[in-house]
């Protein structure tokens, strides 16, 4: 497993694309828009929560998965914020994936297809996956056509299912050697690179 914490870049057809792990400043800088992003209705909804988020709650979460072990990402698109994205329940050579990205305007446009590649590639190649697993409402359809690009397909065995977010929840799953094959094309294109200990 990369050690991290680490950078990952894609200068993709859509523009570059940047996810990093955050320190607590830098955190603390986007933890506002975060707060915002979740407790947008829309977002909300897709997210399955309800109660509005703040910006102390976000970095109590943040903190909470990393200390569980999670794999945290600030995501950017030419430069500016656009979400986050995270591995979870790492163990095993098995992961739960989640992402958001904020901007309801971006959405339906390919960037999280894009975004969700890019972090794929670094955890089957730097965190040593051998299958992630993604829980998703099945009323939220972008998603579900996101993993399904990615080339998720839906997984109803035991170990699926116990990553599922709630009873009502799909899940879906991809394995390593899928998703090399599916996106063999883009890898070589994205670029990792370790971020040095400031902030």
């Amino acid at each position: 497993m990369h050690p991290g914490p680490c950078r990952i870049e894609w200068a993709s057809p859509g523009g570059v694309l940047l996810a990093y792990e955050p320190t607590f400043k830098e955190l603390q800088a986007h933890a506002a828009a975060l707060a915002a992003a979740y407790s947008d209705p829309h977002n909300a909804a897709l997210m399955g929560h309800g109660a509005p988020f703040d910006a102390a709650e976000v970095l109590e979460h943040y903190q909470s998965m990393q200390a569980e072990g999670a794999r945290t990402f600030l995501l950017f698109h030419a430069g500016q914020f656009a979400g986050d994205a995270d591995f979870r329940n790492v163990a095993s050579g098995a992961a739960e994936f989640a992402f958001m990205v904020a901007a309801t305007a971006s959405q339906g446009r390919g960037l999280g297809t894009r975004f969700a590649i890019m972090l794929h590639w670094f955890g089957f190649a730097q965190l040593g996956l051998e299958r992630v697993y993604a829980s998703i409402d099945p009323a939220n359809a972008a998603s579900l056509r996101v993993f399904e690009k990615l080339g998720f397909a839906v997984d109803s065995g035991p170990a699926a299912r116990g990553f599922a977010d709630s009873q009502r929840d799909l899940v879906m799953s991809i394995d390593r050697a899928t998703f090399e094959r599916r996106h063999a094309e883009v890898l070589p294109q994205i670029q990792l690179t370790s971020r040095t200990a400031a902030g």
